[in-house]
């Protein structure tokens, strides 16, 4: 999934790239309208990469070289730490960039506090978020290969207790699938509205 609205005004000195992961796509987008944000200037890399975590330095180098080259100064990421095992923070600090801050979208999108606090004794929790409740088989049915071998759910799903959906809208549709998803996983169920949790500040600030 990409996504840009780098042509809705010419590039000026107040603009801010945001170079974000599809997965939050919405949400920036929705921070931006609902704020007022107008000056953020939106590009994604592919939401799938949640599952492939190593892809996303690399291209986060490009798409940084692609914003300057486009004449933008201001740059922020749209990413948590992520699975990148330390790159792009690494990133970060060579290119004089910030990120939002946090290990994953799970925490920013609860509050990086309250959800470091809730770790302590939630940790056979499988988490989703609207995103990956609304593309569940993309996003964990056909990368495990469950569809096709039903008898690893148990062995991939086995330490897991429940699953835990952080909503950032609330839709009743997206509730349903949420607990199709803990069915299926055979998981008990339990939802949180959380909102755009920290996500919101970060782009203000940013």
């Amino acid at each position: 999934m990409q996504m840009s609205q780098a042509n809705r005004t010419e590039t000026s000195p107040d603009r801010l790239r945001v170079i974000a992961c599809g997965a939050i796509a919405r949400e920036v987008l929705a921070i931006r309208d609902q704020h007022g944000l107008d000056h953020i200037d939106l590009q994604c890399l592919p939401a799938i990469w949640h599952v492939f975590p190593e892809k996303i330095a690399p291209a986060m180098r490009e798409k940084i070289a692609e914003a300057r080259a486009e004449g933008f100064r201001k740059i922020f990421i749209g990413y948590a730490e992520c699975g990148t095992q330390g790159e792009l923070d690494k990133i970060c600090a060579e290119e004089g960039v910030e990120r939002i801050a946090g290990p994953h979208c799970y925490s920013f999108f609860t509050g990086n506090e309250k959800f470091l606090a809730d770790c302590e004794t939630e940790f056979t929790a499988f988490y989703l978020t609207d995103l990956i409740t609304r593309q569940f088989e993309a996003f964990v049915i056909e990368p495990l290969k469950l569809d096709k071998h039903p008898e690893l759910r148990d062995m991939v799903f086995g330490n897991y207790t429940k699953i835990v959906y952080l909503a950032q809208t609330e839709d009743e549709e997206l509730q349903k699938k949420a607990k199709w998803a803990a069915d299926y996983l055979k998981l008990d169920y339990e939802y949180r509205f959380t909102g755009y949790g920290d996500l919101t500040d970060a782009l203000k600030r940013a």
